[in-house]
């Protein structure tokens, strides 16, 4: 094991042992998880090379290598051991996360940590325990939403695997989520969850479109297109009713009147939701994400990750779509003062 590793194991140990009782079960946690991805990993090449291996796996981590190449050549992310190894976690997501807000907010509940700051969301590698933390939430009376993630970044403090969790995505999905994962290595600011997820998701979006530009055919340039035009309309929904919300929220009304109309805010936006379908043709996609029980906290994990997409888009053609140039200028906005950085952002 590398001596990075062995540090950052030890770093985060140290700090279990510091922990109070119930943080540090949190933490011990987070230590055995990361351990167990570090101790499944195999360099890829191993993994393509040894005969037992799936085909459909090989020629899936054969273009993870393109991509991995890609991504410090094209897009200036770092060229480290990230994303060089492969593990099967034998489940569907590699951690699952708990957002919480107020009943009557828009605003998720932070948790803080030693190295990534404060985040609006706490995260699990089993999901028993996540929907066990959520449920005491609830008891508390806050709005919960539980959900799984297929990758996550230790911000280069580990060298990040390609996951099971993700390698069956489509291509394009799969150059997503590894370049919104390395731009986490290249800015992170402590405590501002939504500057970070901004700016990865700026990336993301810029490599892919380099990406398929480069590799791919005018058919995936055509699907990937009109995927696009779908999440950006159901961004744009969730956001208009996020706000009525906080708008609501905001108003001198009785509890019981707040939560009428909170009700009815979420029956309009199913409702809307489901015309926007028709207009996609029948489109299913986001039915996941509707066949929930809507809440604030839900609302909540998205806007973490989009709110400040189109702030970050507009830095990157200032820069000429110069990579190494946003980056310059994003770690300088990045020094400002949090309300500084929303401003220049919004």
């Amino acid at each position: 094991m590398k001596l990075k590793t062995l540090a950052a194991i030890a770093a985060i140990g140290s700090i279990y042992m510091l922990a109070g009782c119930g943080t540090a079960s949190f933490y011990w946690q987070a230590i055995n998880g990361q351990w167990e991805l570090t101790r499944k990993s195999r360099p890829m090449q191993v993994v393509i090379d040894d005969a037992s291996s799936a085909e459909p796996l090989r020629e899936k981590l054969r273009a993870v290598q393109r991509m991995r190449v890609f991504a410090s050549h094209e897009l200036a992310l770092p060229d480290n051991e990230s994303y060089k190894k492969y593990a099967d976690l034998k489940r569907s997501f590699v951690v699952w996360n708990v957002f919480a807000t107020p009943e009557f907010s828009t605003r998720p509940k932070e948790w803080c940590f030693p190295f990534a700051g404060c985040v609006g969301y706490r995260g699990y590698f089993h999901e028993q325990d996540a929907r066990k933390f959520g449920e005491r939430l609830r008891q508390q009376g806050l709005d919960v939403f539980v959900g799984g993630v297929p990758a996550y970044s230790t911000l280069g403090y580990f060298d990040d695997p390609v996951l099971n969790t993700f390698i069956g995505y489509a291509e394009s999905e799969v150059a997503r989520l590894i370049f919104h994962e390395l731009a986490h290595q290249v800015v992170y600011v402590k405590g501002d969850s939504t500057f970070n997820e901004s700016f990865a998701t700026a990336v993301e979006l810029e490599g892919v479109k380099r990406w398929i530009a480069q590799t791919g055919s005018a058919e995936q340039q055509r699907a990937f297109d009109v995927a696009q035009l779908r999440k950006r309309d159901f961004l744009v929904l969730i956001e208009r009713h996020r706000e009525r919300l906080g708008d609501l929220f905001e108003e001198s009304l009785s509890d019981d009147d707040k939560r009428e109309r909170k009700r009815h805010i979420f029956t309009e936006m199913r409702d809307e939701y489901a015309r926007l379908k028709e207009g996609w043709g029948g489109f299913s996609g986001f039915d996941w994400w509707f066949n929930q029980s809507l809440n604030n906290a839900q609302l909540a994990s998205l806007a973490i990750y989009t709110q400040l997409v189109p702030g970050f888009q507009k830095v990157l053609a200032d820069r000429g779509y110069d990579m190494k140039a946003f980056y310059a200028e994003v770690k300088k906005i990045a020094k400002m003062p949090a309300e500084r950085r929303q401003n220049v952002l919004q």
